[in-house]
């Protein structure tokens, strides 16, 4: 696992080690980034269920403004905080829930989900994310998940953009309109 490009480029990021985190393929995250590019510089970044925080890094090593990193896992805050150190970057590392946080965040420019497949929780992040408008006018949102779950539908002012299929793996992105 590595980041891609931008000023941390080809730095290598720590993986987890027996526990609960399935990272973001470097595929995946390449084609993300590709959808994404010129959304990113100077934004302010949402990494929920962050894992290994490598979505939220990407997004710092090619320009945004700020980045904050929600997981509940003790074991992944500490591989975020030793992940952004490593690429000599700062960012905000919230222990707890991540749904609990969307109650409570402030506006977004680029959200990523990434929760675990079989949690239901994409579909509850979404919710909260149209409930407490919490997406800037014209942001973004990817959100990872398996490629057989159908997820929630977009609420005015937010869309559903598209849908991009990578083998086992569904990417679906939202806006919210200007």
């Amino acid at each position: 696992m590595r980041v891609i490009t931008g000023t941390a480029r080809g730095r290598k990021l720590k993986e987890p080690v027996g526990i609960d985190i399935r990272p973001t393929t470097d595929m995946v995250k390449e084609a993300i980034f590709n959808i994404v590019q010129f959304d990113v510089e100077g934004r302010r970044v949402l990494d929920l269920f962050a894992g290994t925080g490598q979505l939220g890094i990407e997004a710092l090593s090619r320009g945004a403004d700020s980045a904050v990193f929600v997981d509940e896992s003790r074991d992944a805050v500490k591989l975020i905080r030793e992940n952004l150190k490593t690429c000599k970057f700062e960012g905000e590392v919230i222990l707890g829930d991540s749904l609990a946080y969307l109650e409570r965040c402030g506006k977004f420019d680029l959200i990523f989900i990434d929760p675990p497949y079989d949690s239901g929780l994409a579909d509850k992040a979404l919710h909260k994310i149209f409930k407490f408008d919490i997406l800037s006018d014209g942001g973004i949102i990817a959100c990872e998940t398996m490629r057989e779950l159908t997820l929630t539908e977009a609420l005015p002012p937010y869309f559903k953009r598209r849908e991009y299929l990578y083998g086992k793996v569904k990417l679906t992105v939202y806006g919210k309109e200007v």
